[in-house]
């Protein structure tokens, strides 16, 4: 036979490589087979046979190169261009009618309106991200902490259903979850059984164990396979319902259970159906996610601190077992708050096994009567968090041992004090949410029910608050120092090298490297990610300083209502509480923070050692005084950068309008807002206008 030149070749196998793919995707994606194994087998051993002989032609999006290259030493981190921000969780229809209403309320729409949703499977498995570059597979990441994941490239290239190629030459970055079939997980326990290897608790376990092997051998051993459902960057679609089918015709596979749903009463039927295939799927789930159809919409919804508002997990009722309680012991955290946490003997819940659960504070463990020795009904609340339900009364023996609250802090040995807070560290202010309770009750009555009794460690100097405080300090919504976790802040309390959190901004390559653990490059990236970490915006500063009730959110806003440290120590109770949300809780907490000498000196020590705090942006005081409401879409920026550009001009921002209202801006389908302020004389203003008093 006649040897082929070069160029023939590369025609042959790129002709090669382009029915593969055809193949492949026929196969694994829509599960119709084209071809017959022995077909495929044939063309993928020519092109094999063609690629050894001109490797100049071997490229990534070749099926050959789906197994490639060696084992790695260690997963690089990929900082994500956006952040993957996580979905809410519902567990029945009350709560997902109530998600509904959220909606509705933010984006003033009329309560008794139909919102389009679009209802998917919620696939229990390991959240992926893939980065295609001119439709060629570049880069798969895991979600990780939101922010930064691991390159998992070697891995995911093996699995079948993720394309090398797209049908489009684009650059597009995705969103989905890999898995691992029933089928697929079973033969793998059976086969670790019989050899004596690693047992997997559950599929979710094994598909993210495999995505995380070093070795891509390995995971190609391992029937993997992945469901996309997201555009995270690329060519935008205007509903989710067209981005699935989109999607689709790039090349991926998507799952094929979904549907648009024209009002929030077709959820619980699609909820219905779904709970009845369950069993009959090749794959776990764990609910359903119901996703606003409109990507118009959705980005105007946005997203709060964790999650985004234009969509919720609907989960399934969670699964339950019984356990008996061995012990009940306390942790104490940051704040010096004692938190009951009972020690169980070990059960498996939900495909994994639980031994501590907690009891969240005193009132719980009288509501429920739990004792020492119990025997209780264990759940895990959307098959992730371990919750005792109930305790079975007629299995006790006459030896259990009710629980009392230590009056010494277990930790430093000093006295335990109780104090009345809100349940669940809520603000007075939203005290709105129990509106009905107010007028069946009282607001005395009403408020009571919100309060609990809480038990705090008194000493301020306890360890495990200086730990939990440390913790807290460095973590990502914080000053977010990369390489400084709990253990090395262990290490360095234990070897005296710090007593507080200004301490860490004086720590060099010298205290360091002496530690067990450290070299010399391990100590030199520490104190370059401590150097980087010293330029702070104020309300991650804020954040930081882990003032009671002052969450991530709570610190933004008032880092943009002060705009400066000083101003925000010097303000009195009655100013901080005019900020918006803050309210008097949470204000008096503030205020007191700022008056005691120690945190003051503790905020002096930090800017001495070289923390420089950012000052939220404030262009000028033009609308100081004025007071907007927002109403309808806006098209030419989110209604949080409308909020946010308020801000910064001196202006304020309401949810409701009234006579005090300055300006109402009307966007794209106002709703009542609008209605009212005619009727009150307020003045009301188009977008262009809006965007004219935003000019410096």
């Amino acid at each position: 036979m006649k040897k082929m030149t070069k160029p023939q070749a590369k025609n042959r196998i790129e002709k090669l490589k382009s029915q593969l793919q055809d193949i492949d995707y026929a196969y694994y994606v829509l599960d119709k087979p084209i071809v017959s194994d022995a077909a495929r087998d044939s063309l993928k051993k020519e092109l094999e046979k063609l690629e050894k002989q001109f490797p100049e032609f071997v490229t990534p999006d070749s099926t050959t190169q789906r197994i490639g290259g060696k084992a790695l030493d260690k997963f690089e981190k990929v900082r994500h261009k956006a952040p993957k921000y996580s979905f809410g969780d519902v567990f029945s229809f009350e709560e997902v009618l109530e998600f509904d209403r959220k909606v509705k309320r933010f984006l003033d729409l009329p309560m008794d309106g139909d919102i389009e949703y679009t209802c998917e499977l919620k696939i229990d498995g390991l959240n992926i991200t893939l980065i295609y570059k001119k439709g060629v597979l570049d880069k798969a990441v895991t979600r990780g902490d939101g922010f930064i994941g691991e390159n998992v490239t070697h891995t995911v290239r093996t699995i079948k259903s993720v394309p090398l190629k797209l049908k489009k030459e684009i650059d597009i970055e995705v969103g989905g979850e890999v898995y691992m079939p029933q089928a697929s997980f079973k033969r793998l326990n059976a086969s670790g059984k019989k050899s004596g290897g690693q047992i997997f608790a559950n599929p979710r376990n094994a598909a993210a164990g495999t995505v995380r092997q070093l070795d891509p051998k390995v995971a190609a051993e391992r029937d993997l396979d992945c469901f996309i459902y997201s555009i995270y960057s690329g060519p935008q679609k205007t509903t989710q319902e067209e981005t699935l089918r989109y999607l689709k015709n790039l090349g991926f596979k998507i799952n094929e259970h979904f549907a648009p749903v024209k009002s929030v009463g077709e959820i619980k039927k699609f909820f219905d159906r779904v709970a009845k295939i369950r069993s009959e799927l090749d794959y776990e789930i764990d609910g359903i996610v119901m996703k606003v159809n409109s990507i118009g919409l959705q980005k105007k919804l946005g997203r709060t601190a964790k999650h985004v508002r234009w969509a919720c997990a609907y989960k399934f009722t969670a699964e339950q077992a019984t356990t008996v309680v061995e012990d009940i012991q306390v942790q104490v955290g940051r704040v010096g708050t004692l938190t009951p946490v009972a020690h169980l003997k070990p059960v498996r819940v939900a495909g994994s096994t639980v031994s501590r659960a907690t009891l969240h504070n005193m009132d719980e463990i009288e509501r429920l009567d739990v004792r020492i020795g119990d025997t209780v009904i264990l759940q895990k609340a959307g098959d992730v968090i371990p919750d005792i339900v109930r305790v079975l009364p007629k299995m006790r023996t006459g030896k259990e041992r009710k629980f009392k609250m230590p009056e010494k802090c277990p930790v430093c040995g000093s006295a335990v004090v109780k104090r009345m807070i809100m349940k669940g560290d809520e603000r007075v202010n939203k005290v709105n949410t129990v509106v009905n309770k107010v007028n069946k009750l009282g607001v005395d009555k009403a408020l009571k029910q919100r309060e609990t009794v809480a038990y705090f460690c008194s000493n301020l100097n306890c360890l495990a608050q200086q730990k939990e405080s440390l913790y807290h300090f460095v973590s990502r919504p914080a000053f977010n120092i990369e390489g400084l976790g709990p253990k090395i802040i262990d290490q360095l309390l234990n070897e005296g090298l710090i007593k507080d959190a200004s301490d860490i901004f004086t720590l060099t390559q010298g205290d360091l490297k002496p530690l067990e653990r450290f070299a010399e490059k391990s100590a030199d990236n520490l104190v370059k990610a401590i150097e980087a970490s010293k330029k702070v915006e104020l309300g991650r500063f804020l954040y930081a300083l882990g003032i009671r009730h002052a969450g991530e959110e709570t610190a933004i806003t008032l880092a943009n209502h002060f705009a400066g440290l000083e101003k925000l120590k010097k303000a009195t109770g009655e100013e901080l509480a005019r900020a918006k949300d803050i309210g008097s809780t949470v204000a008096k907490s503030i205020y007191e923070w700022f008056q005691n000498e120690k945190n003051l000196k503790f905020i002096k020590y930090l800017l001495k050692n070289g923390v420089k705090i950012k000052n939220p942006e404030k262009v000028s005081q033009k609308l100081a005084g004025k007071t907007f409401v927002l109403t309808g879409g806006l098209q030419g920026l989110t209604r949080d950068e409308a909020k946010q550009r308020i801000r910064r001009l001196g202006g304020d921002v309401s949810s409701s309008v009234s006579r005090e209202t300055d300006f109402v801006v009307a966007g794209s389908e106002p709703g009542s807002k609008y209605d009212k302020a005619k009727k009150l004389g307020v003045k009301v203003i188009d977008e262009k206008e809006f965007l004219q008093m935003l000019r410096p």
